[in-house]
């Protein structure tokens, strides 16, 4: 008698084409017997033994295949129950059949057939129930509800370390900064008569053998309804559906992706705008497009505990994380704009800037030219207009920004991680690490039998520690790889600066003579700043495109054990790339341009051919302003495009698709299925997002005081839209549990450090404002300057040296400008004039600047950091309040358990002890026999 299994499988021949991918095909031999297969619970196994068929041979000797009853669709379209409206669905699996198909692809169809009908079979098996519909729309989709019953839902809520209620929690004692303030925060808060508070619970991980302890009133309503999808989805993505050449495939992930099935997901409880006929049904998305999503409740505060309720922790965490983002940013912006408005309105009294402007100052200034051949001297007055932009955003008030920007930044993580700790309390994931369960993918690989070092005993693991070194390599080569790849293309944009100035230089001074309006606002610097920051722009969004699916494909190969553990390491691939894909643009705007040009006479080439770019007179701090908003505003407006108008147009295409049958009355199941899926990773790139906004407004705030401003706007916007598409263009994720926001936090951390060097440096090296102090401070004035009180007037002067034209030569060792009617010319450097006896060599203004900047950006750091570490340590990570109500809630949930424990012995005992008195007594009063 062949060897028989305890799970339908097929044995099917070998095949060229495989629609499965590898991951997760395993050895049968090797492959480790995960938890599901084996459900403690007697009854299961029972029922199990009843339907064990042979993994071997054809599928016509299998004739023990359950399938799922058909049932017609009962016409009643808010119905989330099977026919006999008491089974709920759980969830639902959608396929194409396959002898309705148009295609005529005989093999494949029967193959995919065969699959599905293991797979289903099962899942019978393992306990789930399902019934069958067809769809009134189109005939060949075929819906699978799924339900799971009581015990296979206690069996693996034990399984999976679910915490579920003991009994109600009379400790919840919320508090807010802002109750003070209850009378104004009122008109924000959600009304609680439309919303109606979560009662709070002692929770505990279930075990069926404590079943008397827990909260049970009503089975229907123990297991809400996002943890049964939750559990079901548990299951689905565990159970076996095929073997061959002794390998097992398993998972509804694989089966979706091989398009075995169309789609797999759970209900939405309601249509969005209007609630349900039924009764019974909580309309939760009803409400929370209603007082969410939709625009008039822009003002109110989340409904963070609904969304936790209906989406699960994972969704709600990332919402509350981002409103507190949201509000905090409200604080920047404030302060932010104060500093523009007092540049703006001070700019009238920029000195430098009215020289550069006035014609008998900059109009008599004659700057070199700023290529070798064919670039034309020019006067200095004719950045007038950029000088006064820059007179804004240069000024004292950004100084302060930069300052307030580090503390502010601290603040936040640090009251983050308070507000954190209270939504771990509240939502019960204080202790989720201990429930996470591996990933199926990481379960199927684990073929190496190791000794745990903790409890001595033989475990299961994927690959062996050289093994494991040899994948860290190959992903981290792939992932410098890809880095050294967008180094490249910003080289290329560079040498696209080098190229395009000299044709702007030449061109636009053309066709600028007698035409003002085009002298004055488009300049060289400015055209190719910006013509090189939208290709920029495309380049980074191109590359951001293609990375996602490679960061994708090296984070499967590395093979992480947990979904938290995949999220992690796929979390910091991708900030890495993009941190260098948007920001190295902005890096080398700040921090190389214009740094190493050396001066007319001797330039400096960039790869031996092309000239280095030169900064405007007043420095390259505009140029960096432009670039961030461009990228900015790009990628928000990119972004939104994407979110809002790309789900709408594929919901609306879907809708005209099925148009012929939209006078139908469809049910609920239908109406999800021709929504958009989320994605696992959907929630991924809204952080992703977020995190790289967090980066523009922190590590470049100072040079553009209105990037928390537009952070802002854009949030308040982004949390609707997030909503909206959540409740009404996608459909309902599968719930998941989450802890805190993952990898995003430290590398918001080494953001908040890395800023305060970046805007330190922009300070001192990128803007003009230690040159502009110094000539204030010491060269105004005897013994360097000529004016008796401290002053900025000849602050232009003394910042532009004096360059002879006869010392020009080019690369073919040639004066291109011998026949100029100019014989000196001015260049932004702090260098001796010609004729000194160490003319062209760096004077003591430059030494002095250079001493001041590195006296600045040490001393800001130094204020700064010491700040953020006092702010760090004064702030505890979890308040007492919080650590108070962890601990007493641990003890009294101990004590519940423990007195109920006592309970059930002394009950026992006594039971016992009753029959043991009892039957002595019997044979006390039994006659003896002779």
């Amino acid at each position: 008698m062949p060897m028989m299994t305890r799970d339908v499988l097929l044995e099917m021949e070998l095949e060229e084409d495989d629609e499965d991918g590898d991951i997760g095909n395993v050895p049968a031999s090797k492959r480790p017997l995960m938890a599901p297969p084996t459900l403690p619970s007697s009854l299961v196994l029972e029922n199990l033994e009843q339907t064990i068929v042979s993994g071997f041979g054809s599928l016509e000797s299998q004739q023990d295949f359950r399938t799922p009853e058909f049932e017609e669709f009962n016409g009643k379209p808010d119905s989330l129950y099977f026919n006999d409206g008491q089974r709920r669905i759980d969830f639902v699996l959608v396929y194409e059949d396959e002898s309705r198909k148009e295609t005529n692809k005989k093999g494949s169809n029967e193959k995919q057939r065969r699959k599905r009908q293991a797979y289903e079979s099962n899942l019978i098996c393992d306990g789930l129930q399902l019934e069958a519909t067809r769809s009134l729309v189109d005939d060949k989709l075929v819906f699978v509800k799924v339900h799971a019953p009581w015990e296979v839902l206690c069996t693996y809520a034990e399984i999976m370390h679910i915490k579920l209620p003991l009994k109600p929690n009379d400790l919840k004692t919320r508090s807010s900064a802002f109750d003070n303030f209850s009378w104004f925060t009122k008109v924000l808060q959600v009304d609680e008569s439309i919303i109606k508070p979560e009662q709070e619970f002692f929770t505990a991980p279930f075990e069926k053998n404590r079943m008397n302890d827990f909260y049970i009133q009503d089975r229907d309503t123990f297991f809400n309804p996002a943890t049964r999808s939750r559990i079901v989805y548990f299951i689905l993505s565990r159970i076996m559906y095929q073997v061959r050449d002794n390998v097992k495939k398993f998972g509804i992930n694989k089966l979706v992706s091989s398009g075995i099935y169309k789609a797999a997901f759970p209900l939405h409880d309601c249509n969005f705008s209007s609630p349900s006929e039924d009764l019974s049904c909580p309309n939760e998305r009803y409400l929370l497009y209603r007082e969410w999503a939709h625009p008039r409740s822009i003002y109110k505060k989340q409904p963070l505990d609904l969304i936790r309720k209906y989406y699960g922790e994972k969704i709600g965490i990332y919402f509350a994380w981002l409103g507190y983002y949201t509000q905090m940013l409200l604080l920047a912006a404030i302060v932010g704009v104060a500093c523009f408005l007092y540049g703006y309105f001070t700019q009238n009294n920029c000195t430098w800037s009215k020289e550069v402007c006035d014609p008998d100052i900059g109009g008599q200034i004659i700057m070199c030219p700023q290529c070798d051949k064919e670039c034309p001297f020019w006067s200095l007055n004719v950045t007038c207009e950029s000088s006064k932009k820059l007179c804004i955003f240069d000024s004292f008030g950004t100084l302060v920004f930069a300052v307030f920007m580090g503390v502010w930044v601290t603040l936040f993580l640090e009251f983050w991680k308070r507000r954190q700790a209270e939504l771990e309390y509240e939502w019960d994931t204080v202790e989720l690490q201990q429930e996470e369960q591996a990933r199926p993918e990481y379960e199927a690989q684990c073929t190496h039998v190791v000794i745990n070092e903790i409890t001595q005993e033989e475990e299961r693991v994927p690959f062996t520690t050289w093994g494991k070194c040899i994948r860290v390599t190959l992903c981290a080569s792939a992932v410098f790889f890809w880095i050294l790849l967008i180094i490249a293309s910003v080289i290329g944009i560079i040498v696209y600066r080098l190229s395009v100035f000299v044709i702007f230089s030449v061109n636009l001074r053309k066709i600028s003579n007698g035409t003002d309006p085009i002298q004055k606002y488009v300049t060289p610097q400015m055209a190719t700043s910006i013509t090189a920051s939208l290709i920029s722009f495309i380049i980074i969004m191109i590359l951001n495109t293609i990375y996602e699916k490679v960061a994708i494909m090296i984070t499967n190969f590395e093979l992480p054990r947990t979904q938290t553990d995949y999220e992690n390491s796929l979390t910091m691939k991708m900030f890495l790339f993009q941190f260098v894909n948007y920001y190295s643009s902005c890096f080398y705007i700040a921090f190389f341009k214009g740094k190493f040009v050396g001066y007319p006479g001797d330039p400096v080439y960039w790869l031996g051919k092309y000239r280095n770019e030169e900064c405007d007179p007043g420095g390259c701090l505009l140029e960096l302003t432009t670039q961030l908003i461009i990228i900015m505003g790009g990628k928000a407006i990119w972004n939104n495009i994407q979110e809002v108008l790309l789900p709408w147009v594929m919901n609306v295409f879907g809708r005209c698709h099925t148009a012929s049958g939209a006078e139908k009355i469809t049910p609920r199941w239908e109406q999800d299925y021709h929504l958009q899926p989320m994605g696992k990773l959907g929630l991924f790139y809204e952080y992703l997002e977020m995190i790289i906004q967090f980066g523009f407004v922190t590590l470049f705030v100072a040079s553009f005081p209105l990037a928390p401003l537009l952070a802002l706007v854009n949030n308040i916007l982004e949390i609707r839209v997030d909503a909206w598409k959540l409740t009404t263009q996608y459909r309902r994720m599968v719930p998941e549990k989450a802890q805190d926001i993952g990898a995003w936090q430290p590398i918001m951390q080494g953001i908040a450090i890395l800023a305060v060097v970046t805007n330190a440096m922009i300070i001192a090296f990128t803007s003009d404002m230690i040159p502009r102090l110094v000539y204030y401070w010491s060269f105004s004035i005897p013994p360097y300057g000529d004016h008796p009180n401290y002053t900025m007037e000849g602050y232009i002067n003394i910042s532009l040296s004096i360059f002879n034209t006869a010392d020009f030569k080019s690369r073919v060792k040639e004066n291109p400008y011998a026949e100029s009617k100019y014989d000196t010319c001015r260049y932004r450097d702090f260098r001796y004039p010609p004729g000194h006896q160490q003319e062209y060599k760096h004077n003591i203004y430059y030494w002095h600047v250079i001493a001041a900047k590195l006296a600045f950006i040490i001393v800001m750091e130094h204020i700064i950091y010491s700040v953020k570490f006092f702010i760090s340590y004064a702030i505890p990570d979890v308040s007492r309040r919080t650590k108070s109500k962890i601990k007493r809630e641990k003890y009294l949930t101990q004590k519940l358990l423990h007195e109920n424990h006592l309970k059930d012995m002394t009950k026992n005992i006594g039971v016992i002890a009753e029959k043991m008195i009892g039957a002595v007594v019997d044979n006390n009063l039994r006659p003896k026999s002779d």
